[in-house]
């Protein structure tokens, strides 16, 4: 039995070839939801079962795979308050979708109960997966040679971060190296491509900086090492114990917080983290998180948590509670996927037989 993987960027398609098990398991773009393209596309692969994730609905690819009677199952299934009220002015569209689905795997009871009103007509709620991410990987002998380089420097993080939020990060360490005068601050990018422009914005205020992407590590005389390649966030959320997670200054819905909790590291974040709403607001309540707004916000959080080491892991210990609270979607949703798995695998026997 072999597993198919889609997805539509070359970032992941990398990320896929690094992580996917070398047997079993092979990636490929998504076709583009036209019918002619999805056609080919299922025969081809003939697939037995159909898993789309989250919000991820393409209507060809649902419509012609039911037509096939293959089964759909939704995992991880999300539905933002916002994409909620826009399809209620498409009932009819959406719900002709969601009736497809034999299963509608939901992250949380808000988000069953939108699948609900839309039209789902089977839904278990089995938690985020996303609490469950393992910690993410860093490759012995690099993670060695950064730690040589770094030092006994103070050093800060921000991940993931969009456009506008690098320029806020730059402005926060000009502040802190007053008090910090060794203060390094590693800037990983979301979409790498972009680091070239974070170091000349760093340089542009005063601070030197260098690009991992040229195969450097930061010297002692750098105040800025952007992190602009895939994979290596690992790196990161080791060598930095504040990290300031991405997408969440900027209007962008907020990226998940959960690898550097679990790698130790006190989070910080902006007010748009819609993506990850229930994730944030437990973590918050809990005070394992802290929600910045803007560059003095951000300047003062950092500043103490590097003053009061003892704060600071409070907030780590608290994150990690949280996190450990609300595990186990991995478990809940092999399990509602096992009586799906099963009759894949009877129905290879058979056709061997």
């Amino acid at each position: 039995m072999r597993t198919i993987g889609t997805s539509g960027t070359v970032g992941s398609a990398k990320l896929c070839a690094q992580r996917l098990p070398a047997i079993g398991a092979i990636h490929q773009f998504v076709p583009w939801d036209s019918p002619r393209f999805i056609g080919r596309f299922l025969d081809h692969w003939r697939p037995d079962l159909a898993l789309f994730t989250e919000s991820d609905l393409w209507p060809n690819m649902i419509l012609m795979s039911s037509e096939r009677r293959i089964p759909l199952i939704l995992v991880n299934g999300k539905l933002s308050e916002r994409s909620f009220n826009r399809w209620r002015y498409a009932p009819a569209t959406i719900a002709a979708m969601l009736r497809r689905f034999d299963l509608c795997l939901a992250q949380s009871p808000a988000n069953a109960d939108r699948y609900r009103d839309l039209g789902a007509p089977h839904i278990v709620t089995t938690g985020n997966l996303k609490l469950d991410v393992p910690e993410p990987p860093a490759e012995h002998d690099s993670l060695r040679a950064l730690q040589s380089a770094v030092g006994e420097r103070t050093t800060i993080a921000a991940a993931s971060t969009h456009a506008g939020e690098e320029t806020a990060l730059i402005e926060t360490h000009r502040r802190l190296r007053r008090s910090f005068p060794r203060l390094l601050t590693l800037i990983a990018p979301r979409h790498p491509n972009r680091g070239p422009g974070i170091a000349d914005m760093a340089r542009s205020a005063g601070l030197a900086a260098t690009l991992r992407s040229q195969g450097r590590l930061p010297d002692s005389k750098d105040e800025i090492y952007v992190v602009d390649t895939l994979g290596e966030l690992g790196l990161v959320y080791r060598l930095a114990p504040i990290v300031f997670v991405g997408g969440s200054l900027a209007s962008h819905g907020g990226q998940n917080p959960v690898e550097p909790i679990k790698l130790g590291a006190a989070v910080l974040h902006g007010p748009h983290v819609w993506n990850f709403a229930e994730i944030y607001s437990a973590l918050d309540a809990a005070h394992g998180a802290e929600q910045v707004t803007d560059v003095a916000k951000l300047t003062v959080r950092m500043g103490a948590w590097l003053t009061d080491a003892a704060e600071r892991m409070k907030v780590v210990t608290a994150a990690r509670a949280t996190v450990a609270r609300l595990a186990g979607a991995l478990d809940r949703t092999l399990a509602a996927l096992e009586p799906y798995f099963m009759q894949v695998r009877l129905g290879h026997r058979n056709r061997h037989a």
